[in-house]
């Protein structure tokens, strides 16, 4: 059984199989997805898509035929030099979203910025997603049945701050997950403190009417006002429909006694979901976004574990919400998404009724104060 680790450092297609894996990558031409490079790795019948230039985001899963991800306006993957992550908005950032799973971060997550005279501070959901990675690689391991990626993205600004992101996902042919840690460093000789939210979305066909967020709540809020009409509906879904607002609510999730919190999207019938699990210890807060619009224009939900609520940076910051880093400190951060059908899935919904039992959630009718900056 061979082991072999490939580099993708250079531009050159590469295309390589070993029994149930491959990992196959090409850098893309044409409009503004050129130079992006697009990493294919399959187990079995999983096949994830990765994109080192974008911050190592997961642009697409397929599980066994069924596609996770979601179909954006934005015709990605959009290469980073095309997003204005400086236009004044604070929103230059959506120019580029399309992204099964966007990191946000480093330095700030949320909405965006601004100082007392308007002067942007922060764009939306920060910068990681758009910065390059290097040193990646992805390992075949034929007898384990499992793909390594491995890489690393840095965030530094002179003068401010020297920040690391180093990753390493994991795709077994055995299952349909992906699992995945980042391990974010602080490389300067000063504290700093960082932010971290990984936007997970879904589309169709697990998004639809009847759809369901199932997960163990502690408490839930509207994250402002367009939100409060939905809070007797916020974990259902109906069918698109056009010009619809998007609405936000947050909470915190029940942890299982290892220490994980997770969610999970159901299909409209019932028959599969996706399940998103982290290590709440790192990860404390949830966001549940729901974009039901028309498809044309972007038909999703978000499932948004984080450090933070995704309220602007000087917000959170006054709420506690950041997380400081030593000199040389490191944080971990450990997530995994599975398609689940079958028998996984009733023990995944078997595991948070009964973390859900008792005593019932705290649900808040307006935004509560502390979470939301309105």
């Amino acid at each position: 059984m061979a082991r072999q680790t490939i580099s993708l450092v250079t531009p050159s297609a590469t295309e390589v199989t070993a029994g149930s894996l491959a990992v196959r990558s090409r850098r893309l031409t044409g409009g503004r997805r050129e130079g992006v490079t697009l990493v294919e790795l399959t187990a079995g019948e999983t096949t994830v898509c990765v994109l080192p230039e974008r911050g190592l985001g997961i642009w697409k899963m397929t599980s066994r035929g069924t596609h996770l991800g979601w179909q954006s306006p934005v015709a990605g993957p959009v290469h980073p030099s095309f997003v204005p992550l400086a236009e004044a908005s604070g929103l230059g950032w959506l120019d580029g979203f399309d992204e099964l799973v966007a990191r946000c971060g480093l330095v700030s997550n949320g909405a965006p910025d601004f100082d007392a005279t308007g002067r942007l501070l922060h764009g939306l959901h920060g910068r990681i997603a758009n910065l390059p990675a290097h040193a990646v690689s992805v390992t075949l391991d034929e007898a384990a049945g499992a793909i390594t990626l491995e890489g690393t993205v840095d965030e530094t600004r002179f003068h401010f701050h020297v920040l690391r992101m180093q990753t390493t996902l994991v795709l077994s042919a055995d299952r349909p997950r992906i699992a995945w840690t980042d391990t974010v460093t602080n490389l300067s000789d000063r504290p700093t403190t960082m932010q971290l939210l990984y936007h997970v979305n879904l589309g169709p066909p697990l998004l639809g009417a009847n759809a369901e967020l199932v997960a163990a709540v502690e408490e839930v809020a509207p994250r402002d006002a367009v939100a409060v009409d939905d809070v007797p509906t916020w974990n259902r879904y109906v069918a698109p429909q056009a010009g619809r607002r998007e609405q936000v609510h947050f909470a915190r999730l029940r942890t299982a006694p290892d220490g994980w919190a997770s969610a999970l999207l159901a299909a409209p019938d019932g028959s599969h979901a996706a399940g998103l699990s982290w290590r709440a210890d790192t990860l404390p807060c949830f966001a549940l976004w729901k974009n039901q619009t028309g498809l044309a224009d972007g038909y999703v939900t978000g499932l948004e574990p984080a450090t933070n609520y995704p309220n602007a940076r000087s917000f959170e910051e006054s709420q506690g919400r950041v997380v400081p880093l030593a000199p040389a400190a490191s944080v971990r951060f450990e997530l995994a998404l599975e398609h689940l059908s079958g028998d996984r899935l009733t023990a995944a919904r078997a595991g948070l009724a009964a973390l859900a039992a008792s005593p019932p959630p705290q649900i808040h009718a307006r935004p509560r104060p502390g979470w939301s900056a309105s």
